[in-house]
C-alpha cells in the first residue's frame, strides 16, 4: 500500500477555504486573537491557523469545537440534515410500494 494522497475534489477544497474565511471573520468580529479562540475551543493555536487557511485536514471534532466557541454550533447542526435532503427524499418516494395491501383481519375469536 502506498502513501499516495488523492487530491480533494475542487468543491471540497473551495468549501474548506470558505469555512476558514468565515471562521476568521467571526473571530475578528468577536475581537478574539487566534490564541484566545484556541484556548476557548480547547484546541491548539496551530489548529486555528490551519482552519482559517482552509486546511481540509482539520478534524471535524476540532472544527465543531471552534464553532461552539464562536457560538456558531447551531448552524453546523444543519449540515446534512435529513429534512433538507431533497434528493434523498425523492429517492425514498421512488422506493415506496405502488400499492399497500391491508392484512386480512383475523376473525377467529
Amino acid at each position: 500500500m502506498t502513501d499516495r494522497k488523492i487530491p480533494l475534489p475542487f468543491e471540497v477544497s473551495r468549501a474548506a477555504i470558505e469555512l476558514g474565511g468565515n471562521v476568521r471573520i467571526a473571530r475578528k468580529r468577536r475581537r478574539l486573537l487566534q490564541s484566545e479562540l484556541a484556548q476557548k475551543a480547547g484546541v491548539g493555536e496551530k489548529t486555528i491557523r490551519r482552519l482559517e487557511n482552509g486546511d481540509a485536514g482539520v478534524s471535524i471534532g476540532n472544527v465543531l469545537s471552534v464553532l461552539w466557541a464562536l457560538g456558531l454550533l447551531p448552524s453546523a447542526r444543519a449540515l446534512a440534515d435529513p429534512d433538507h435532503d431533497e434528493h434523498g427524499k425523492t429517492l425514498d418516494l421512488v422506493r415506496l410500494p405502488k400499492r399497500i395491501r391491508h392484512a386480512i383481519p383475523d376473525n377467529d375469536f
